[in-house]
């Protein structure tokens, strides 16, 4: 595995007016990694994501990538760098009067200048990537949770990104198409060489995928570990962190 930096997350506090969310965090994100967020109900996950992808702005600190501050980049810098991002969202975020092959075309026919014919053929690829091929005229309505999820990531992988953020992609989802996504993340990663940040507090997801992680804290409002989750659970001795791997039964057999 890599220890490119792709990602960096220095000195970053989080905050809603004086409500501090989280403070104090600093750690790598390396090419290539299949990146956790995790830790409990309420500890700021979502909002950490909101704030790599440019959403949120920190009240202190700064994203940073590949070495390059998103931050204090001008507006135009910082439109470039998310250009190489892609995001799957926990519902899908599908227009629902889009088919499949529509809702795919957007972000081609915004940011680049392929012809129309170009952009079909491209959307009918990424839906192929995901498992999806034949499904370009069906609305999501249509199809299943599962297929909706994958139909979302194809779209967040319309401009080839560097890197793709997903928000719980388990959500809403049984434990065989949760398996199927993992999967998916992990070929995806594997053929692309695309680093994957996820938001997540599926333990089977967690211990699946992931290759590194940061563990937020919600009642000391900061980091308490970075690194491989099996590492983590195997040699962490903070109790919150056991607990939270393996829900509450306080060893490593529980994953």
């Amino acid at each position: 595995m890599s220890t490119q930096p792709h990602i960096t997350i220095s000195n970053l506090t989080m905050a809603y007016g004086d409500l501090v969310i989280q403070q104090d965090l600093n750690f790598t994100v390396n090419r290539g990694d299949v990146f956790i967020i995790m830790g409990g109900s309420g500890c700021g996950k979502s909002t950490l994501l909101n704030h790599m992808i440019g959403l949120n702005r920190p009240k202190k600190g700064d994203v940073l990538y590949n070495g390059q501050s998103f931050w204090h980049a001008s507006e135009q810098q910082r439109t470039k760098i998310m250009q190489r991002t892609g995001v799957l969202y926990q519902s899908g975020a599908l227009f629902s009067s889009l088919t499949l092959s529509e809702n795919i075309a957007l972000p081609m026919a915004e940011f680049t200048s392929l012809s129309k014919s170009e952009i079909a053929d491209l959307a009918s690829y990424k839906l192929a990537l995901v498992g999806l091929a034949g499904f370009e005229e069906y609305y999501p309505s249509e199809i299943s949770g599962g297929m909706q999820k994958r139909a979302g990531l194809a779209r967040a992988m319309a401009l080839d990104p560097e890197i793709l953020f997903f928000d719980e992609p388990s959500a809403g989802l049984d434990p065989v198409s949760a398996r199927l996504l993992d999967d998916l993340i992990l070929n995806l990663r594997d053929a692309l060489g695309t680093t994957i940040v996820v938001v997540t507090h599926e333990l089977a997801s967690i211990f699946a995928i992931g290759t590194n992680s940061v563990f937020l804290d919600a009642v000391s409002k900061t980091m308490l570990a970075t690194g491989n989750p099996n590492t983590l659970l195997a040699e962490s001795k903070d109790a919150t962190i056991i607990q939270f791997l393996t829900r509450g039964v306080g060893h490593a057999e529980a994953a």
